[in-house]
């Protein structure tokens, strides 16, 4: 565990020192990274200058940052004496989880109990999910306390993956007999007109992030055998009805794309057992010119409903590529600016 000295403020600059003892050496060159560059990187985010003397580091700059940047340390370094890895995306998770902590406050005893060990890991076949945001960890809460959860926000905060991963963590655990996705089929403002082959080759290209997602979480081969097996099922929005879905953990994905009718057929699918996930992002919707999204028309009718969670990311919770978030928040503002 690592030990830190009292921040020493500076009256004249608001700047301030503080330094961290590390007890195992190989660790710390575990967290400082190769040629320094997980240290370069909470620099980078946060404004501080980080000065490595031994086994010692330290941490100079704003006040504010300085305990930001502490805090990440020590919270990487805890996950390295845990045997887990320190990569660039946990290392932005720490950044973004520290100031979320300092504004809203530690984890409830109720969450505790519901991730062992007071974490919010996400465990499947090929890897731990761990959520990045605040917002992305109460949506993995809400996804295992709720029956029906929507997900709604940007591109790239992880709305249909994290639904994915505990939709295959439940199904490994024994909690579902069998996972469903499904999205609507409809072309994101192209025409792309006749697809060639059997109704699976027509539809599988609409449905290739959910497969890409399920690949992440298991293994090829038994990813094929259980859609073989119809224990896995990736199908479009129309093929639904009808359908009673019991004992299943179900996604919908690009959900914005529904029409109202489609949705209310959907949500009515629900079976004993069951657990759903809508995922959607009501500011992209390709329906056509005049037809009302039935996303946006659930999120007002459902908002409030005994055993219903509404998580709504936003464009910082964007954990993809740095500049997506920045792309999202320039739309955004230029929306309300009128251009």
């Amino acid at each position: 565990m690592a030990t830190t000295a009292p921040i020493a403020p500076d009256m004249t600059t608001g700047d301030s020192d503080s330094n961290l003892t590390f007890p195992d050496n190989r660790l710390l060159i575990d967290l400082c990274g190769e040629f320094d560059k997980n240290l370069t990187q909470i620099e980078s985010a946060l404004g501080v200058q980080i000065i490595r003397r031994g086994n010692e580091l330290d941490v100079h700059g704003e006040a504010d940052a300085v305990a930001r940047a502490r805090e990440a340390l020590q919270s990487l370094y805890q996950r390295l004496e845990q045997g887990r890895d320190v990569e660039a995306g946990e290392i932005d998770a720490a950044l973004r989880m520290g100031r979320a902590e300092q504004n809203a406050g530690k984890r409830s005893g109720d969450q505790k109990e519901m991730f062992p060990g007071g974490g919010y890991e996400i465990r499947t076949r090929k890897k731990t999910v761990e959520p990045r945001t605040v917002t992305q960890r109460a949506y993995v809460q809400s996804l295992f306390k709720n029956e029906l959860v929507f997900g709604l926000g940007p591109a790239g905060t992880g709305k249909t993956y994290l639904a994915v991963a505990a939709g295959v963590s439940m199904f490994i655990e024994g909690h579902v007999d069998r996972i469903l996705l499904s999205r609507p089929a409809v072309e994101a403002g192209e025409r792309l007109g006749f697809l060639p082959g059997d109704m699976k080759d027509k539809v599988d290209p609409y449905m290739q992030p959910l497969y890409d997602a399920l690949n992440d979480f298991l293994p090829g081969k038994q990813v094929a055998k259980l859609i073989e097996e119809k224990r896995i099922e990736i199908a479009p929005l129309a093929f639904m009805r009808g359908r009673t879905l019991s004992n299943s953990f179900i996604v919908l994905d690009e959900a914005q794309n529904a029409t109202t009718m489609q949705m209310k057929m959907f949500l009515t699918r629900m079976g004993e057992g069951s657990h759903m996930a809508i995922t959607g992002d009501t500011t992209q919707v390709d329906l056509p010119r005049g037809v009302p999204s039935g996303l946006v028309e659930a999120e007002k009718v459902l908002k409030g409903v005994k055993g219903v969670g509404m998580t709504k990311f936003k464009a910082e919770d964007v954990v993809r590529h740095p500049m997506v978030a920045r792309i999202i928040q320039a739309y955004d503002k230029h929306a309300k600016t009128g251009g």
